[in-house]
């Protein structure tokens, strides 16, 4: 084990991270020592895989997968390092900053990369008019519904964290709700069933949807190229110990 352990909401999220063997906790131990939970979605089962992580030793947290953007100027594809997290409480959290920069640095040189603020909501922003509140009212960069509750689990194990959010949808992006209805809160496999009947229901979002999954292997992209870096793990920079990393 290196030390780092990473949350990952859904299957389809953390497949840029390779495959490994699971424990008998049910987290997985990737082929570099990291630990990986696949939580569902959710600021519970985040927090719940978080926990999991610290039990099983995890000396610093990754909140990894994709994002929406909340500022117009984010495309798809960009990869968001935040400086801070905002909780549905308006409460915030730091990230490392060390940790942080040494990422961004090994990845901007070909990739976009924004670290402002990543602001983490209890249910979906599918519309266009959510986005632009939400944006207005925190200037947060992009919003997701997971990594507020791993940086908490975080501070209060004192020890590092960090967010990796790869920006699906644009803030103009309004989200079909047969996309919404595939992802079901606390699992972590897609519905596809779900998603299809909601199609059915209302064909004309197919033209939605497939711009949706275009921009989905955008992003998909960064998260690989983040994966392959080699800058993940905390120890790449130096040895974690604590909450050693700033």
């Amino acid at each position: 084990m290196n030390g780092l352990g990473i949350v990952a909401a859904l299957a389809a999220e953390a497949r840029p991270l390779g495959t490994g063997s699971k424990g008998v906790d049910g987290a997985v131990t990737l082929g570099d020592g990291t630990l990986l939970v696949l939580s569902g979605v959710g600021i519970s089962a985040a927090a719940a895989g978080a926990r999991r992580l610290a039990a099983a030793g995890a000396r610093a947290l990754i909140s990894w997968g994709v994002a929406g953007a909340l500022d117009p100027e984010l495309a798809p594809g960009t990869l968001v390092l935040p400086r801070e997290i905002i909780s549905p409480d308006n409460v915030s959290f730091a990230t490392a900053t060390d940790w942080r920069e040494h990422l961004r640095s090994a990845l901007e040189a070909h990739y976009a990369v924004c670290t402002g603020s990543l602001l983490t909501c209890r249910a979906p922003l599918g519309s266009v008019a959510a986005k632009a509140r939400a944006f207005r009212e925190t200037a947060a960069v992009a919003v997701d519904m997971e990594s507020s509750a791993v940086a908490e689990v975080a501070a209060a194990q004192r020890i590092p964290f960090l967010a990796v959010r790869a920006i699906v949808d644009g803030a103009a992006d309004e989200i079909p709700r047969a996309a919404l209805m595939a992802a079901t809160p606390g699992t972590a496999t897609l519905r596809i069933g779900r998603l299809l009947a909601a199609l059915a229901r209302a064909p004309g979002e197919l033209p939605a949807l497939i711009r949706l999954a275009g921009r989905y292997g955008s992003a998909r992209r960064t998260l690989f190229a983040v994966a392959r870096s080699g800058a993940l793990p905390p120890n790449a920079l130096h040895p974690v110990a604590g909450g050693a990393l700033t």
